[in-house]
């Protein structure tokens, strides 16, 4: 048990029977505990597994490469339309993390023995994500703007192409081409500094 961890589920305000009983089925699986980005983090040879996470409506045991997971009792979920490896399984009291115990157990050793056998997740390419038609204008209509995005590496890529994509509303998502735009062209991602 890491001092860390106990110190967050001691200072949670929501959710800290859930996160204690999620924590003990986690460790009696034999995972390492780590507090990383702020929650609870178990690695199997410093790889990272399962985190223990909490929104307003639900907690959460997000596994890693939830997407190599067999799934055999129909739990885990995608976060969004865009998550390609991790998988959620929500709960929103502890009676169902108890009642879930056996399960998730398996589906905790499944993902161990994932991160034993070396397995990876089948990432989509980036030329597979639809490039939203704000931005397309955009590299049609600004010298050196497609020259510049092909340069940046596929993450980034895929970074700024997410970005774009997320707003319902056309005017954001050209405000959001227009901010980026000159980082673009200076070669930075949109998280770089």
């Amino acid at each position: 048990m890491n001092p860390k961890v106990d110190e967050f589920i001691r200072d949670a305000k929501k959710w800290r029977e859930e996160y204690e009983a999620l924590r003990t089925i986690v460790l009696d699986c034999g995972l390492t505990e780590n507090l990383k980005w702020g929650v609870p983090c178990y690695t199997f040879n410093e790889k990272n597994v399962i985190i223990i996470h909490g929104f307003k409506e639900y907690c959460a045991l997000l596994f890693f490469k939830g997407a190599l997971l067999a799934d055999t009792d129909r739990l885990l979920i995608i976060q969004t339309e865009n998550t390609q490896a991790s998988r959620q399984i929500r709960f929103t009291n502890v009676r169902e993390i108890i009642e879930k115990e056996p399960i998730l157990k398996a589906y905790i050793h499944e993902a161990i023995e994932a991160e034993k056998s070396g397995a990876k997740v089948n990432f989509k390419k980036t030329a597979e994500f639809a490039i939203p038609e704000e931005f397309q204008r955009k590299l049609d209509s600004t010298p050196g703007l497609k020259t510049a995005f092909d340069a940046l590496t596929p993450g980034r890529q895929r970074a700024y192409i997410l970005y774009f994509s997320s707003p319902k509303q056309s005017k954001t998502r050209e405000a959001r081409v227009e901010k980026s735009t000159q980082r673009i062209l200076a070669g930075k991602g949109l998280n770089d500094q």
